[in-house]
């Protein structure tokens, strides 16, 4: 089991910036494919940013040159680096662990941490 808890979300103007954090515990996360995913009313969770363990890097095209997906095995920790946010950025993001690895692959998640871009 892998408990995942974000933190350094909240309100800030448009063209601001946010570091968002995710420390996971329960497990090493070495071998997990860590991203974070964004979710507003009505809609479903997107993908945001993936690193995968190989160190393989994905960005949805709407943040890509914006923001900046960064892992620290050493101390179970992803980051989020969100530059020149927009209001379309507010949304709900959710740090996310998965295990490829296992037998049965599996999925964790964070509760979440509200991001408000203000225009």
């Amino acid at each position: 089991q892998v408990r995942l808890v974000e933190s350094g979300g909240g309100l800030v103007q448009t063209g601001g910036s946010l570091r968002l954090s995710c420390v996971a515990s329960g497990r090493i996360i070495t071998y997990f494919d860590m991203g974070w995913y964004s979710q507003t009313p009505g809609n479903q969770r997107e993908m945001v940013a993936v690193v995968a363990y190989s160190g393989n890097i994905n960005y949805a095209d709407s943040v890509k040159g914006r923001f900046t997906i960064t892992r620290d095995n050493a101390r179970n920790r992803v980051y989020l680096e969100m530059n020149n946010l927009k209001p379309e950025d507010t949304a709900v993001y959710y740090c996310s662990a998965y295990d490829s690895t296992a037998y049965r692959p599996v999925r964790y998640w964070g509760l979440g941490i509200p991001v408000t871009v203000s225009s």
